[in-house]
């Protein structure tokens, strides 16, 4: 694996991006203030025009920043696995994070563009059209939160004092989930429960505002790459069940297992997890 500051994008690549993940809120957001259709993929997932209109724009984009990188997206033809498999550098897009939020009307669901080298998520970008916001990170400037006022340097919480704070997702919640919680409010006592959905319960640890996101089931891999490392940015981890960090299209599949996001890694989180 490179030495981290040779991964590195530049500053004008970076800029470029947010520039894109920006555009795209746009796309989507000229959906949402009408009415819109919604299709059902393969795997029972909602499609709708804005996941579409996104995606292209973001596509196009990263294709004309960046034109020796390949793009990998949600809503991609299905790339071959031997292709996609030798690429050391791609991008790695959702273009609608929390469709089922976009279709529900409650503005949490996000744009994520994340950079992938060697496996490892360096630099990771999280818009959210509805409120404007937007975070971003990498291993060497840390992790930001943009808005309309100004950027501002994101630290997660550690130590993680008590109430934890949980982020309880709003479309896939589960018993192993409450499983996880019960054992964690045995050992910590009283937990404060934050609902809120797609990608910003990401940025919700890596802003403090969260201590721990668990998560039981199924994710793909364009799900959590950006979150990932805007979580890390901030001194959070991002971990398996064997405490190992996700690495990005090393296999077959792109879907992840479970995983369990921290502000402070330092929590008995293995304990709580029900095996």
């Amino acid at each position: 694996m490179p030495a981290p500051d040779d991964r590195l994008i530049d500053d004008a690549i970076r800029e470029g991006v947010i520039a894109l993940a920006a555009a795209a809120a746009d796309e989507i957001l000229a959906i949402y203030d009408g009415a819109f259709a919604v299709e059902r993929k393969t795997d029972d997932s909602p499609l709708t025009a804005a996941d579409l209109a996104s995606h292209r724009r973001i596509v196009e984009g990263l294709h004309r920043l960046t034109p020796d990188i390949p793009v990998l997206s949600e809503e991609s033809l299905e790339t071959d696995i031997a292709t996609r498999r030798g690429w050391s550098r791609l991008w790695l897009v959702d273009p609608l994070d929390g469709t089922r939020e976009f279709v529900k009307r409650n503005g949490e669901f996000t744009v994520n563009i994340a950079l992938i080298e060697d496996g490892v998520a360096t630099f990771g970008v999280i818009q959210a059209p509805v409120t404007g916001e937007l975070w971003w990170g990498d291993a060497v400037h840390g992790a930001y939160r943009r808005d309309a006022v100004g950027e501002i340097a994101l630290t997660a919480r550690a130590p993680a004092l008590p109430p934890l704070r949980v982020a309880a997702s709003r479309s896939h919640r589960d018993e192993r989930t409450e499983a996880f919680m019960a054992k964690m409010a045995a050992d910590r006592g009283e937990l404060e429960t934050i609902g809120v959905g797609s990608s910003l319960k990401f940025c919700r640890v890596a802003e403090g505002a969260i201590d721990v996101y668990p998560r039981f089931g199924p994710t793909s891999e364009w799900d959590t790459a950006a979150g990932q490392i805007i979580v890390e940015a901030a001194g959070g981890r991002v971990l398996d069940p064997q405490g190992r960090p996700f690495r990005y299209n090393q296999r077959d599949t792109l879907l992840n297992g479970d995983f369990v996001a921290l502000g402070d890694a330092s929590l008995p989180w293995r304990r709580w997890i029900d095996r």
